[in-house]
C-alpha cells in the first residue's frame, strides 16, 4: 500500500480527511495525491474552466496544503490532481490512473450540512471506487495510530473479501482485529454459515500472524448495533463491504453500508465487493 488518494473540496471535512490520511501515509511510507474535481457545468476542459480568480484561489489553496503537510511525511510525497466532471466518477478514474491503494473522504453524517461536494457525494465515491475507501467525520478526534479494527461478519459470501486487506493494514499498524459475528435471524442455516465464516476468518488471522479476538452479537438493527459496539469497545476503525450491484450479500451491503457510513462517529473503511 504505497498510494493514497484524498478527495479535496476545500471544506473542513476534506482537510480533516487529509490529516487522517497522513497518519496512514506515514505508517505505510505512502505518497498522497490530492484530487479536486471541477463539477461545474461546462463543455470546456478543466484547464480552461479553472480560470481567473477561481483558478488562482483553488491552485493557491492546494499549493498551501502541499506545503503545509509535506513535512509530515518521512517518505513519499504529496501531489495534486485536477479533474472535471461528476465528482464520484472522476475520483474513481483518478484512483485507477494512479493505481491508488486507498481513498480518503470526509463526511458530515446525515445530520450535518456542508456546502461543498464531499458530503453529498461520499457514498457514491465509496460505491464507485476501485479500491477501499475510508470515510471520516469532521469532528472525530483520531489517535496517532490504529490499535483496534472492527470487522463485522455476516452471512454473505462477500463478507470474507475484506479480510486480506484488513490483515495487511493490521500488520502495518500492529493492531488487533475484532471479528464480530452478527446474528439478526433465528434461521439455523444462516447462523451456521456465519459460524463457518467466523472459523475461516480466524484461520486467516492465524495464517497472517494477526492478533485477533472473536465475539458474537445478537442484534435487531445491524448498523446501529455495530456502531454501539464500536463506541463501547473504543474501536479505531470499522471495516465493511460495499455493494457494487452484482453481489449476493444481504446484510452490510446497500442500505446497511450507507447507514454505517452516515451514522458512525468512528472512521469506516469500505472494501469493494468483487
Amino acid at each position: 500500500m504505497k498510494t493514497i488518494l484524498v478527495a479535496i473540496d476545500f471544506s473542513k471535512n476534506a482537510e480533516h480527511a487529509l490529516q487522517y490520511a497522513l497518519m496512514f501515509a506515514k505508517k505505510l511510507d505512502a505518497s498522497i495525491y490530492l484530487v479536486w474535481v471541477d463539477n461545474s457545468f461546462s463543455d470546456e476542459n478543466v484547464l480552461d474552466t479553472i480560470t481567473g480568480e477561481l483558478r488562482i484561489e483553488k491552485k493557491e489553496y492546494l499549493k498551501n496544503l502541499v506545503s503545509t503537510y509535506s513535512e509530515f511525511l518521512s517518505k513519499g510525497k504529496i501531489e495534486v490532481i485536477l479533474r472535471k466532471g461528476k465528482v464520484y466518477q472522476e475520483i474513481a478514474k483518478a484512483a485507477v490512473r494512479i493505481d491508488a491503494d486507498m481513498i480518503f473522504a470526509g463526511t458530515h453524517g446525515v445530520s450535518g450540512y456542508e456546502q461543498h461536494w464531499i458530503g453529498s457525494n461520499t457514498y457514491r465515491i465509496v460505491t464507485q471506487a476501485p479500491c477501499p475507501v475510508t470515510t471520516i467525520r469532521n469532528k472525530y478526534v483520531f489517535k496517532s495510530t490504529i490499535k483496534k479494527i472492527l470487522v463485522p461478519l455476516d452471512s454473505s459470501l462477500e463478507t470474507k473479501q475484506k479480510l486480506p486487506f484488513i490483515c495487511d493494514l493490521a500488520l502495518k499498524f500492529e493492531a488487533t482485529v475484532y471479528l464480530l459475528e452478527v446474528y439478526n435471524t433465528t434461521i439455523s442455516v444462516i447462523r451456521k454459515r456465519i459460524d463457518k465464516f467466523g472459523v475461516e476468518a480466524v484461520n486467516c488471522m492465524i495464517n497472517k500472524n494477526v492478533d485477533y479476538k472473536l465475539e458474537k452479537l445478537e442484534v435487531k438493527n445491524v448498523a446501529a448495533s455495530i456502531i454501539d459496539y464500536s463506541i463501547t469497545n473504543d474501536m479505531d476503525l470499522i471495516a465493511i463491504m460495499t455493494d457494487q450491484g452484482t453481489t449476493t450479500a444481504n446484510k452490510f451491503l446497500g442500505p446497511y453500508a450507507q447507514q454505517l457510513i452516515n451514522n458512525s462517529t468512528i472512521p469506516v473503511v469500505s472494501v469493494r465487493a468483487k
